[in-house]
């Protein structure tokens, strides 16, 4: 008897010691988790297995999952979301920017001359010295010399006597360049002898038609295509640091606006090395016609199995950028009579290009900004559409969506075009993009966050980095408060179209994942989706919204890896 009480109390404790049946990989406890599921927004905890959620719920409900060999991270109390999605913009140009001149945070002529002159001190004779993000409209003081609020290249050119100089644009719509470089291009000295105009671009002159260094649109190729190519090794230093940087920032899905074959064989590549640590969603660049023709033969690449490199989509530059006045509008800038900027497609092209796509499965993504542009494309998207009836579920997008007639802002959400915009483009550009368009155009359809969301359309958000630093917490705060980074103004610009902090939040996860066709694998912290987290160090949704921009990412997690953490 006595044996058989003590093999039945052995069994006992065994039963009562082996723990739970379903063990988690990890487990989050002691959080504030905003999951973006309507039908239980907010819970303590969460639970990890194979890189998907297997439970959510309190910490004491998710404890339960705890097994000897789960991973338990206790959150402490800060706050997680689903992982963020950046929705649009570059990312070979968030890594390369790190490699060349950082002249974003370049506040005078004066300043960006001497990082320039720095550069051109360590640079060999011949050398290009390239770089990128100055703003004119954002520098603290003009210099004096300036043509259509521009500055000229003589400051520039006598510090770089030997070496070609080319710096892009914030929007990258835009070019300064030296007279280095002038020359190499053999556009030095017009005075007359060629046009100003180039299709889909201008080289601005001053008063005697000499260049000022000053090339918009694609007049900035005929000197861009003569900087030496990058080699293999040079871009494989450029994605590391991308990913590196969208790791620190939270970001743990990334739609790519606008990638040649060479930026896809090398994600892929880091794919197959197990180093590619954000998803990526890739468009196709538009302007290689020979690329588009060879896709649409063999289909989309959507990645069923770990969900970390699609393509899917395919981008076209429709028009350029309101800092440069080219933008294409329906009428004339009202800072520059007889100006309505560039067409730099032909629109012919969005018509064949979205009759082509439809039937080989891929999504049309084309940039527009102007009011022009966004009317030009909604029709041929519309057309397109028409033709193809029985095709559901196309999820076209507008990328910037900036500024929109009024009339045609409800055909967003008739047609079911997404609306792809950058809530920080607000913050930055509205101070000086009332000059540009006047007041009337600016209320009625400029940066309709609101309006948008009410004809039903998806506003996605991101940061179109490198035209802008890749970090989502600004952009958050500009989409809740319409205000810039200084706080300014009180109330925020047009208020009305301000996201309310659930709807900013769902435009940077299930918007974003739904822009990519994948709402139904992540963008919101629910079972059976992705493990994609972005841990913060504040409560981006209830701090007072002057907090905001002090918050923090603290932990970044993708297929449940932490990929970054800041302890």
């Amino acid at each position: 008897m006595r044996s058989l009480y003590f093999l039945g109390l052995v069994a006992l404790l065994f039963a009562c010691t082996k723990g739970p049946e379903n063990p988690a990989d990890q487990v989050y406890l002691n959080g504030i988790v905003y999951t973006v599921d309507d039908g239980n927004p907010k819970v303590e905890a969460v639970a990890v297995k194979d890189g998907l959620i297997l439970a959510v719920g309190t910490s004491a409900e998710i404890q339960g999952y705890v097994g000897e060999a789960t991973e338990v991270i206790d959150l402490q109390g800060k706050t997680m979301t689903p992982g963020l999605i950046e929705s649009h913009a570059h990312l070979m140009g968030i890594g390369y920017n790190k490699l060349e001149l950082d002249l974003m945070y370049v506040k005078t002529y004066d300043e960006l001359v001497a990082k320039v002159a720095e550069a051109a001190a360590k640079a060999k004779p011949g050398d290009w010295i390239t770089g990128r993000g100055w703003h004119q409209d954002k520098w603290i003081e003009m210099p004096k010399e300036t043509v259509q609020g521009f500055p000229t290249h003589e400051a520039l050119s006598a510090v770089t006597p030997d070496n070609p100089v080319y710096l892009a644009h914030a929007s990258g719509h835009a070019s300064f360049v030296n007279q280095k470089a002038l020359e190499l291009a053999g556009i030095s000295n017009l005075k007359g002898e060629r046009p100003t105009e180039v299709t889909g671009g201008e080289i601005l002159v001053d008063d005697l038609g000499n260049p000022t260094g000053i090339l918009a649109e694609k007049a900035s190729g005929l000197v861009s295509r003569l900087i030496p190519a990058e080699t293999p090794e040079r871009a494989a230093e450029a994605l590391t640091l991308a990913l590196k940087e969208l790791n620190e920032k939270g970001i743990t899905s990334f739609h790519d606006a606008g990638a040649p074959q060479s930026t896809i064989d090398l994600i892929q590549k880091f794919k197959d090395e197990d180093k590619l640590t954000v998803r990526q969603y890739v468009m196709l660049t538009g302007t290689q016609p020979a690329l588009l023709e060879e896709w649409y033969q063999k289909g989309p690449m959507i990645d069923t199995a770990d969900h970390m490199l699609t393509v899917r989509a395919i981008k076209l530059n429709c028009d350029g950028a309101l800092g440069s006045r080219g933008a294409w509008l329906l009428e004339d800038y009202s800072d520059r009579p007889g100006h309505r900027g560039h067409e730099t497609l032909p629109m012919s092209v969005v018509s064949e290009v979205s009759e082509k796509a439809i039937p080989a499965g891929f999504q049309v993504c084309s940039h527009a900004i102007g009011d022009r542009a966004n009317q030009e494309i909604l029709d041929r998207y519309e057309t397109a559409f028409g033709k193809f009836p029985d095709s559901k579920n196309l999820r076209f997008r507008i990328e910037h969506a900036q500024h929109i007639h009024p009339d045609d802002i409800p055909r967003f959400g008739e047609l079911g075009v997404i609306a792809a915009m950058q809530a920080i483009h607000l913050s930055s550009d509205r101070p000086w993009a009332i000059d540009r368009l006047g007041e009337k155009r600016i209320i009625d359809g400029a940066y309709v966050w609101q309006s948008l969301i009410k004809t039903g359309a998806i506003v996605t958000n991101g940061t179109d980095a490198p035209v802008e630093p890749v970090d989502p917490i600004p952009s958050f705060y500009a989409s809740v408060t319409r205000k810039t980074l200084q706080g300014l103004p009180e109330g925020g610009y047009e208020g009305d179209q301000k996201m309310t902090r659930e709807q900013a939040l769902k435009s940077y996860t299930l918007d974003g994942a739904f822009a990519e066709f994948e709402e139904d694998f992540k963008g919101s912290i629910e079972v059976g989706k992705a493990a994609d987290f972005t841990v913060f160090d504040k409560n981006i949704m209830e701090i007072p919204e002057n907090d905001i921009l002090q918050t923090k990412v603290t932990m970044t997690v993708v297929g449940g890896k932490i990929v970054y953490s800041a302890q």
